[in-house]
């Protein structure tokens, strides 16, 4: 080997222990901070504006959005209520939506169907979603995830 090789190889080996691990945890998934457009208001906690015409079903009793970047759905339960629930079937990850007339979460791919707290009612589905805390200050709700 002579010696123009031998730098040739310390040169290259030297970058490739410097930029592949960064290049591998450039490539792992973290939380973005992603807010759907709402203010965030923590590490583990967003905000939804209901004056936002994005989230206006949610003014009334019955309504829900599903917000795709944090994978959970929100429903108005009524009576000035909320609940949010990952939007994700625990049986093979089809997006739940909400029956307001039966206050549940189905799930429309293999009719699983879940409580208005995430609990499993009916199967295929064997765990329950989880469920997070929601808190209503005037027109903005916080959801802590």
């Amino acid at each position: 080997m002579t010696r123009r090789d031998l730098i040739q190889k310390v040169l290259i080996g030297g970058t490739t222990v410097l930029v592949v691990p960064s290049v591998i945890s450039s490539c792992s998934k973290e939380e973005d901070g992603d807010n759907g457009g709402n203010g965030n208001t923590g590490t583990n906690k967003f905000t939804i504006n209901l004056t936002d015409q994005n989230y206006a079903s949610l003014n009334t009793a019955g309504g829900f959005v599903v917000i795709a970047t944090k994978k959970i759905i929100v429903a108005n339960t009524g009576n000035n209520a909320f609940v949010a629930l990952a939007s994700e079937c625990t049986h093979e990850g089809c997006t739940v939506t909400y029956n307001a007339t039966s206050n549940n979460f189905p799930c429309p791919c293999h009719q699983s169907l879940f409580s208005s707290t995430g609990a499993v009612v009916n199967g295929p589905a064997t765990v329950a979603l989880k469920s997070y805390p929601v808190a209503k200050e005037g027109n903005v709700l916080t959801i802590t995830l």
